[in-house]
């Protein structure tokens, strides 16, 4: 009589117990960081290794591109499958239950395992992610405005960059422009040019009739060249200043363009090296689980007798 009531005492206390449990799952989540980790610095060693600033040497775009996606791969399955493992392998035993659920609650801990693992590694992460969005923002600013850099180096060099941050400037020139050749100085014809050419640029691409006619007369006057000779030099060099512009302009397009493809790619790979995280880390809890419930006790039978001892095996649910 007292067994029977002992024994529904146990199985009502079981009943009210919970099925998480938290003391697992945290473990077999601090092992998945810990050798997420560890896997992540070692593949971002082997990559620097293969990498080479020399042209021609070291592994190739591609060649680093899907060893990184396989190394991602690897990591995920291994540092889930562990922690998953331990998750399962260490959470309380749970007594007179069906099969199928404790099937399901190995799997279930393996999955949280997964889960608090892989958010405690994002958290880590967040703020070195954010500096190189950071970085790679400002890369593209500055290839963006690469193109006026190009015409300003193009037209007038270190005296163009000085005055030709001025947004007047243009229209200062304009204004006490002469009707004949002007004798201003050499920087001053520089800064002239290179107004001239960012004012054509940034509108619809063509030298204005006056200005051209006006560059001429400068260029005649430093060159001594006839006006119809400094006018085709102004058109030659108008053209190659053009044509920097534009060919910085595709060069911009076509980087941001191979930056986006390759955040979809990342994007699209770090998703399926999740999902399979997701399943080892279950996989691998329903494997540990099993492991523990085939576990073999060994009990004392006799007080300070280590030898007296017996073994005892928990029966397959």
């Amino acid at each position: 009589m007292t067994i029977t009531a002992d024994y529904s005492s146990a199985v009502a206390d079981g009943q009210n117990r919970s099925g998480v449990s938290w003391a697992a799952i945290f473990a077999g989540a601090a092992a998945a960081a810990a050798l997420s980790l560890i896997l992540v610095v070692l593949g971002a060693g082997l990559g620097f290794a293969a990498t080479s600033p020399w042209a021609n040497e070291g592994a190739s775009a591609t060649t680093l591109g899907v060893s990184s996606i396989i190394w991602l791969l690897l990591t995920a399955i291994l540092a889930s499958g562990l922690g998953g493992y331990i998750a399962g392998r260490l959470r309380v035993k749970w007594a007179n239950l069906h099969g199928d659920e404790v099937y399901f609650r190995d799997t279930a801990h393996g999955f949280l395992a997964w889960a608090v693992a892989t958010l405690v590694t994002t958290a880590m992460i967040v703020g070195t992610a954010g500096n190189v969005a950071s970085t790679g923002a400002q890369a593209g600013a500055s290839v963006a405005s690469g193109a006026a850099t190009m015409v300003g180096s193009a037209a007038g060099g270190a005296a163009a960059n000085a005055k030709g941050g001025d947004p007047m400037g243009y229209f200062t020139d304009t204004l006490f422009r002469s009707n004949g050749p002007a004798p201003v100085s050499d920087d001053a014809a520089n800064g002239v040019a290179g107004r001239i050419f960012s004012k054509a640029l940034s509108g619809d691409g063509t030298l204005n009739a006056d200005d051209r006619t006006y560059l001429a007369q400068l260029v005649a006057q430093r060159t001594r060249l006839t006006q119809a000779e400094a006018e085709a030099r102004v058109d030659q060099v108008y053209a190659q200043v053009r044509k920097t512009t534009e060919d910085a302009k595709v060069a911009a397009k076509q980087a941001a363009d191979a930056a986006a493809k390759a955040a979809a790619w990342a994007s699209l790979w770090t998703f399926i090296a999740l999902l399979a995280g997701a399943f080892f880390a279950s996989f691998a809890a329903l494997f540990g689980g099993r492991q523990r419930d085939h576990v073999r006790y060994v009990d004392g039978t006799g007080y300070g007798d280590r030898h007296a001892t017996h073994t005892t095996t928990v029966p397959v649910r």
